[in-house]
This record gives C-alpha cells, sequence and structure tokens, in this order.
C-alpha cells in the first residue's frame, strides 16, 4: 500500500504541492496547464485522416 502522506510534485515545475492549488503548486501553474488545454496542447494521436474527403470532390468539378 502507497504512502498517503507523501504527495507528487507540481505536475509543471515539481515543486511542492500547495493544498490551495492542488494539484498544483500554485496559481500560476493551474493556469498554465489550462491553457495548454485550451491551446490542444495535450494531444492523442488517432488514426491517419482519409485522403479522399471533400476537398478532393470540390477539386474534381
Amino acid at each position: 500500500m502507497p504512502n498517503a502522506s507523501r504527495t507528487k510534485p507540481c505536475p509543471l515545475c515539481g515543486k511542492p504541492v500547495a493544498p490551495d492549488h492542488a494539484p498544483f503548486c500554485s496559481q500560476g501553474c493551474k493556469d498554465r496547464d489550462l491553457l495548454k488545454w485550451l491551446g490542444e496542447g495535450y494531444r492523442i494521436a488517432g488514426p491517419p485522416a482519409e485522403q479522399d474527403g471533400l476537398d478532393s470532390e470540390d477539386s474534381e468539378r
């Protein structure tokens, strides 16, 4: 069983976590993480897009 008294450091900068901003150390790191989400900085690779699509139909006309 993991030791519950140990906490992970801030995922962005590695500093100790502040209870008011958990799991981050400060409002600044919390805001940077939010901006990364909003700016599509976190992405999961998906299957390749199909080459046949609306663009190919428009170019044939």
